[in-house]
């Protein structure tokens, strides 16, 4: 079948969305093009979560979800990655790197989505809302309680209520991608729905966001209704998905309109964790200076080594080698099954091999 491309565009976008977040100079309230690190900041890190939910959809049958052994061995490929995720994620903080890192949060994002690969498109969404509505509150809660007491185990806390990326918040963007991800994408009506839709929530929540907080009577109230990047409020949730549906929409119509001009992008999309992780391996080294004393000049140094490389790697050994990794080591695991392939559109029947 057709590859998505658009998938890895949106991919794309997202990787070189977390580029800017970490690199380019700027802060909140600069002009243009200084506020681009606002613009990234949160939102691309979130639509790489939403992204990998559309890849967990997938990986497990797409529009049309695999059941019984196929499932299973779904479910194994997709254990598998999550696990792969956890030595590379290690490896990373290792290196120091001034950076909130993600795979950690992701490995076991990967892991608590395995029992709800066979629901359907409303039931996740209902989840995913429960999610959004309920968690906030509650990392909030649990975070004033260690701060105040601390529990010990901070590693796992961290995981779980930190500052950046808290699973228990963040896990509503990956059942929205899953959910997105079981929809026929080759659809136009999907896509245009997905436009519409996300410009929506996005247009919606910062909007309902600021009125309430002119007459928000309290700081603490303030910190449960701010769309601030990182803040993992319900607003900023429903903010952020709205972003990544609608790029992802805006990326699905372009595949077919402009795939040539597309495909640098496309192409780091593809290879999106041997970006993240060569970024993180490039930071490391350089030092801290080029997160804390960012230049553009750095920036766009990094954004056009990743492209090119991405592009010339994809174009001549096809996937990516950590993305070539996951894939074997997950498919021989699960027996070698592919229900349907990172990036393409759900079969008619399950493929092997």
């Amino acid at each position: 079948m057709e590859r998505l491309w658009g998938v890895d565009v949106a991919r794309g976008l997202a990787v070189l969305g977390m580029f800017t977040a970490h690199l380019a100079p700027g802060r909140a309230g600069d002009p243009w093009p200084l506020g681009a690190v606002q613009v990234a900041d949160g939102r691309s890190a979130a639509m790489f979560v939403v992204l990998a939910g559309v890849s967990v959809a997938l990986l497990s049958g797409g529009a049309r979800p695999v059941e019984g052994e196929l499932l299973a061995r779904a479910r194994q490929r997709i254990a598998v990655r999550g696990a792969l995720m956890v030595p590379i994620g290690l490896v990373l903080e290792l290196l120091e790197a001034p950076l909130a890192l993600i795979l950690l949060q992701y490995a076991l994002l990967f892991v608590l989505v395995l029992p709800f690969l066979a629901l359907r498109v409303p039931a996740l969404l209902a989840l995913a809302g429960v999610v959004a509505l309920v968690a906030p509150p509650l990392v909030f809660a649990a975070r004033d309680r260690l701060a105040a007491a601390p529990l010990g185990g901070e590693a796992v806390t961290d995981l779980l209520v930190g500052p950046y990326y808290p699973v228990g918040v963040w896990f509503a963007y990956l059942l929205v991608g899953l959910a997105v991800g079981r929809l026929d994408l080759r659809e136009s009506a999907v896509r245009r729905l997905l436009v519409l839709v996300g410009a929506a929530m996005a247009v919606g929540a910062h909007t309902v966001s600021w009125a309430w907080q002119q007459a928000a009577p309290s700081g603490d109230l303030v910190r449960l209704i701010t769309t601030e990047p990182h803040a993992s409020t319900t607003f900023e949730v429903v903010a952020n998905t709205g972003v990544a549906l609608a790029v992802l929409g805006m990326c699905l119509m372009a595949q077919d309109a402009a795939p040539r001009l597309l495909t640098p992008i496309a192409a780091t999309g593809a290879l999106a964790l041997t970006a993240y992780v060569g970024h993180v391996v490039a930071i490391g080294v350089l030092g801290s200076a080029v997160v804390w004393q960012p230049r553009a000049s750095t920036w766009a140094a990094f954004i056009v080594v990743a492209v090119v490389l991405c592009t010339a790697w994809r174009s001549w050994l096809g996937r990516g080698p950590l993305e070539r990794v996951l894939h074997e080591v997950s498919t021989r695991v699960a027996g070698g099954v592919e229900p349907c392939p990172d990036g393409v559109a759900a079969p008619a029947a399950p493929r092997q091999g």
